[in-house]
């Protein structure tokens, strides 16, 4: 179950995200959908179309499942996401 303690070792890709900062301005306050992910960037579809937003300088609102809404830094994402998914294991 993702949870805010947990949620970094979880699939990230359908979440609803908020770009809460990014180094680059325009991106900030951008929101929509994860809809895939690579080692140092959020694939984020907004009605505006897909952006393409670098992991290590954002902030990131996601919305859990259950509502609960939690900020993460971007810099714990960086990393291949079956890497990150595999986390847990290693716990």
């Amino acid at each position: 179950m993702i949870v805010p303690r947990n949620v970094i070792r979880h699939e990230l890709i359908g979440l609803d995200v908020l770009v809460v900062h990014a180094s680059n301005p325009t991106f900030q306050g951008v929101t929509g959908q994860i809809v895939d992910e690579t080692k140092n960037m959020l694939i984020i579809r907004t009605v505006s179309g897909i952006k393409r937003i670098q992991k290590n300088t954002g902030v990131f609102r996601l919305t859990l499942p259950d509502g609960t809404l939690v900020d993460v830094q971007g810099s714990v994402l960086v990393m291949a996401p079956e890497k990150r998914l595999n986390l847990h294991k290693k716990i």
